[in-house]
């Protein structure tokens, strides 16, 4: 992997990163609400899901493969 492309994971991780905060954040707030929108909700919550695993992803591409 060349630096460029380290380069290019770390900075979409560091964003993945902090939109997976900002939905964090955001989810709290709906649960604190007087009402909250359920559906927008279980919205936020799908998407943090996904952020998650595609952090997990890009995580992984930086770490480089050891075999024992």
């Amino acid at each position: 992997m060349t630096d460029e492309e380290d380069r290019d994971l770390g900075a979409e991780l560091a964003r993945l990163q902090q939109e997976h905060r900002d939905l964090d954040a955001a989810i709290d707030a709906l649960h604190h609400s007087p009402a909250p929108d359920l559906l927008r909700l279980q919205r936020l919550k799908k998407r943090k899901l996904q952020l998650r695993d595609r952090i997990a992803f890009v995580e992984d591409q930086i770490t480089p493969d050891i075999i024992a």
